[in-house]
């Protein structure tokens, strides 16, 4: 079993850390946001070549590197989300006597482009992978994608932990469209199916002995057993923004650090998750 432990505590450390630099880019000062956008495109310009220079290899190697550049796009969308460089057509808050199919049509708009460059950056993935034996990279980015959505979703729905304190200032607009309550119909829903799929990957991890196979399949089980505990994390007693407590240190005093007044930073995976959907 130990052959399991690298691929399993490298996809924590790095998923982890991933999302704590991401809060921290975020709490910093809106003046610095042009400067993290670049240094992200930059890192997903350097993804797009690693899948199609992996996509034909089957070696350990091969499944590291395709997992970090399925996250390094990953993190593209992300930063330009919560940056403000790629949102919706509406920065506005929820009308508070929207209900219904009206209020959902909102909500999209405040993130529809966003979500669009996801659809866009997902089919330019499968593409450029096409007919390779490495796909990693590419389900590493779509269990990310439904990591996000099926928070996203739940959030709107409504569940006990929103982590609105951790909106920066220019999503605050997001809270509006998130509800409080203490269970909504699709969390069982959202949270049996990432289930279902993370056992089913790890069977197919355990039942290889394929270093490749072993390898990526031991990471997407992991990533999918996280969406698992994201979901979890929506409704527990728990305060699970503390995993990133250094991510945000910069802004902990009120926005002092970062040069903008009651700021928080972004929340952690889920974060987006939670928050995206938060948003």
């Amino acid at each position: 079993m130990s052959a399991y432990a690298p691929p399993i505590v490298a996809t924590l450390l790095l998923w982890w850390a991933s999302t704590g630099l991401i809060l921290y880019l975020d709490g910093l000062s809106r003046r610095s946001f042009p400067w993290s956008m670049t240094g992200a495109t930059s890192g997903f310009l350097l993804a797009l070549w690693g899948m199609v220079a992996t996509g034909g290899t089957t070696s350990a190697a091969s499944a590291y590197c395709a997992f970090c550049c399925g996250l390094m796009a990953w993190g593209w969308q992300l930063i330009s989300y919560y940056m403000g460089f790629i949102t919706g057509p509406s920065r506005a808050p929820c009308p508070p006597d929207l209900r219904g199919w009206p209020r959902f049509v909102a909500a999209v708009r405040t993130s529809l482009y966003h979500e669009l460059a996801i659809v866009i950056c997902a089919v330019g993935l499968v593409a450029l992978t096409w007919d390779q034996p490495n796909q990693i990279g590419v389900w590493t980015f779509l269990i990310l994608w439904w990591m996000h959505t099926s928070a996203k979703l739940n959030l709107f729905f409504g569940a006990p932990n929103l982590s609105e304190e951790l909106l920066p200032e220019h999503l605050r607009y997001l809270v509006t469209y998130m509800r409080r309550r203490p269970m909504n119909l699709f969390f069982p829903v959202s949270v049996t199916a990432s289930t279902i799929v993370a056992v089913l990957i790890g069977q197919r991890a355990l039942a290889t002995t394929i270093p490749f196979e072993l390898v990526g399949y031991t990471i997407l089980a992991t990533l999918m057993a996280l969406a698992v505990a994201e979901h979890w994390f929506l409704v527990a007693p728990l305060h699970a923004n503390a995993l990133w407590s250094w991510g945000v240190k910069n802004v902990d005093a009120s926005g002092a650090a970062s040069g903008r007044e009651n700021i928080d930073p972004l929340r952690a995976v889920m974060d987006v998750t939670r928050v995206a959907g938060r948003i």
